[in-house]
């Protein structure tokens, strides 16, 4: 099995702690097959909470999928809780997911919604949308804008 880190970057403005909102936060990846290196057209949910069966094994994952061009089998488990990503990180790039896969693996990332984030200033807990690559607000109790812009990602082997 192999460990696969989505290390994610960001500006943030005037917020910190961006993190998903809850335990069960579904994570949208491309998924290739690592046998005949087939992407799947879509993006495929990949949620902590949900338990799938593999195929001629006693274990779970939390996606199970067959190849649709070669029609093996992969694996993939969420190993551990995301990190926030926090103001400190910001313009900076920092695991915040590591994903355990077999015969599979993720090539992109949608972040869409279900994030929250805390006001820098101020204790001010925003919900957070990230489906158009970026999200503006303004903190009352702060007085000042925040924001989160200039979103990249890209996977890296861990350990």
């Amino acid at each position: 099995m192999v460990k696969i880190s989505l290390l994610f970057q960001a500006e943030l403005n005037n917020v910190t702690d961006l993190r998903p909102a809850d335990e069960d936060h579904s994570w949208n990846f491309k998924i290739q097959c690592t046998s005949c290196r087939e992407i799947d057209a879509n993006f495929i949910t990949v949620t902590a909470g949900e338990e799938n069966k593999i195929s001629g094994s006693r274990g779970d994952a939390n996606l199970v999928m067959k190849c649709k061009n070669c029609k093996r089998e992969g694996s993939m488990t969420i190993v551990g809780k995301p990190e926030s990503y926090t103001a400190d990180d910001s313009g900076q790039m920092k695991p915040i997911l590591t994903v355990e896969c077999r015969g599979l693996e993720p090539t992109g990332f949608e972040p869409r919604d279900g994030w929250e984030a805390r006001g820098a200033d101020s204790s001010t807990m925003f919900q957070i949308d990230l489906s158009e690559g970026e999200w503006y607000d303004y903190d009352e109790n702060a007085a000042t804008d925040v924001s989160i812009s200039d979103l990249k990602y890209e996977f890296a082997r861990s350990k």
